[in-house]
């Protein structure tokens, strides 16, 4: 069984999508997919530095769109995957994947959490760490201590945390034992209780949007079960604003199910990663350009024989 994956936030990179949208076909597909999320998709993917994509206004719907342009690329083949899960935004990109959403709801979607929880950043300065190594019992015992929380369970010994700047300094001088410390460029404590003012603001859309329920198997950030319809699925998506996402408990899910491969749509490379530590010896593709379509496709149609 082939599992279909999408990243999140803190994967985009200056001209990432340039490779892609050199048919004309596709360059109008992002046209329409920005025009849906209220971003200039073609620009920011193509010619806009690192600190401008870095912001969350257009970081989310960038990745977003992205993946939708590797399912589109990989046509008929997706449906080939035993199922979907997505990080973070990319929980919306799997919604698509999965028949939960269509792209340009997905993209309307993406548009205002984006904005919503960038409203929620601007209001408290905090920020966000990784940390590699240790004790997750321990690690959990130092940020209430620091007021700091966790954000990410990436399985493989990786925890993000969030919170206050002072506070993720103090962890990064006094980390628990074995554990290193590594701060993220991000712009606010995301999944954690700073991003409350976003959740009802974020809901007020979900609930207007509509949803399918799922074609295929699609498992959620939550704790790794599997969605049940489309509008679990947006109670789901709304939760996981200010609550910590739990890909560790998503790639136990995998392995319970019988994963063969992990197919990470673009902009690959961050789960590709978390899955060699996480799911020893389970072959994974990243879709980084459309260079890399046939090695996923190859894998996709191996997995279905």
């Amino acid at each position: 069984m082939i599992v279909i994956v999408a990243p999140g936030q803190g994967s985009q990179k200056p001209g990432f999508l340039s490779p892609w949208i050199e048919r004309p076909e596709a360059r109008d597909r992002l046209v329409a997919l920005g025009e849906a999320a209220g971003v200039d998709l073609v620009q920011h993917g193509t010619e806009s530095d690192a600190d401008t994509i870095r912001d969350t206004l257009v970081a989310q719907p960038l990745i977003v769109a992205a993946g939708i342009l590797a399912l589109d690329a990989l046509g008929d083949r997706a449906a080939l995957a035993g199922g979907f899960a997505g990080h973070s935004v990319g929980e919306i990109t799997a919604a698509v994947g999965a028949g939960v959403l269509t792209a340009e709801d997905a993209m309307a979607l993406v548009g205002e959490r984006a904005r919503a929880m960038a409203d929620a950043a601007a209001q408290t300065p905090t920020g966000m760490a990784a940390v590699l190594g240790g004790d997750e019992a321990a690690l959990e015992s130092r940020l209430a201590e620091l007021g700091l929380q966790p954000a990410n369970y990436n399985g493989g010994g990786q925890v993000v945390v969030a919170g206050p700047q002072d506070a993720l300094a103090a962890l990064a001088e006094a980390p628990p034992e074995r554990a290193r410390v590594i701060p993220l460029q991000t712009a606010g404590a995301f999944h954690t209780s700073y991003m409350a003012p976003a959740v009802e603001r974020f809901r007020a859309k979900a609930e207007a949007t509509p949803t399918a329920d799922p074609t295929s198997t699609l498992w959620t950030n939550r704790d790794g079960s599997a969605v049940a319809s489309g509008a679990g699925f947006l109670e789901l998506v709304v939760g996981q604003v200010s609550s910590p996402v739990r890909w560790d408990r998503c790639m136990a899910s995998f392995q319970e199910a019988g994963v063969t491969g992990i197919v990470e749509l673009a902009p690959a490379g961050a789960l590709v990663g978390l899955a060699k530590r996480g799911l020893r010896g389970v072959p994974a593709v990243g879709i980084s350009t459309p260079d890399d379509l046939p090695a996923a496709i190859e894998l996709l149609e191996t997995g279905a024989a």
